[in-house]
């Protein structure tokens, strides 16, 4: 069996004034309607855990008529920090779950075929993530005013979400993070601490993010294309 954490427990500060970016109109409907609707539409997914904001799950329920769902979900409270919503999350899925995919809810395009990909390569390697190749000319700065170093593109990738783990890998990279005290702003950022390898699967379409207003309207092209 294969769950599904929708997180949706972000702030979305960097929106500004815009608004919460998740309820936010893209093509007709909410940001988090379209990725709500391409996890239940992908076969992979058995079930939909959604990790809302405190005081923000009648808006969800709302949601849900928007959806119409048609693989069972629950929503659960979010916490402080990603890590925090995550881990929730991770209490609220299936006893019998073996595949967790982690999905940001601001992430409207993912391909159903690149979340099925991830499930398959965590199912083999334990974890896996979608990624693209960096193609921009990359340079570090120690300053943030001045160039430091060039760094070698063809090293670099771009990790997004899904990120997707068997279940026991990824509760027991983030009770390692809890045990520690620190603070990770992605999954695979944990499972790097305690060692487990992490398969990066190739996204070849686009999977942006709504970060910033000006993201809207190419989102909501692609989302019309």
């Amino acid at each position: 069996m294969t769950s599904a954490i929708m997180v949706a427990a972000g702030k979305g500060t960097r929106m500004g004034s815009a608004g919460d970016k998740l309820l936010l109109d893209l093509a007709g409907r909410p940001v988090a309607a379209h990725t709500w609707q391409r996890l239940d539409a992908a076969p992979c997914i058995d079930e939909v855990v959604l990790v809302v904001r405190s005081g923000m799950e009648s808006v969800f329920r709302d949601l849900a008529r928007d959806v119409r769902p048609q693989k069972p979900f629950v929503l659960v409270a979010g916490g402080m920090e990603r890590q925090h919503s995550v881990w929730n999350g991770l209490q609220a899925v299936r006893a019998g779950a073996e595949i967790v995919a982690i999905q940001d809810a601001a992430r409207p395009c993912t391909p159903v075929g690149l979340i099925a990909a991830t499930v398959e390569a965590a199912r083999q390697c334990g974890a896996a993530v979608a990624a693209q190749r960096v193609t921009d000319t990359i340079k570090e700065t120690d300053d943030g005013r001045f160039i430091g170093r060039h760094l070698d593109r063809s090293r670099l990738w771009a990790v997004q979400t899904p990120q997707t783990f068997r279940v026991g890998v990824i509760r027991r990279a983030l009770e390692a993070v809890r045990q520690r005290g620190l603070a990770v702003t992605d999954d695979t950022a944990a499972c790097e601490l305690i060692g487990q390898p992490v398969r990066l699967v190739e996204c070849l379409e686009p999977n942006p993010k709504v970060t910033v207003p000006s993201d809207l309207p190419l989102i909501a092209a692609l989302l019309a294309r």
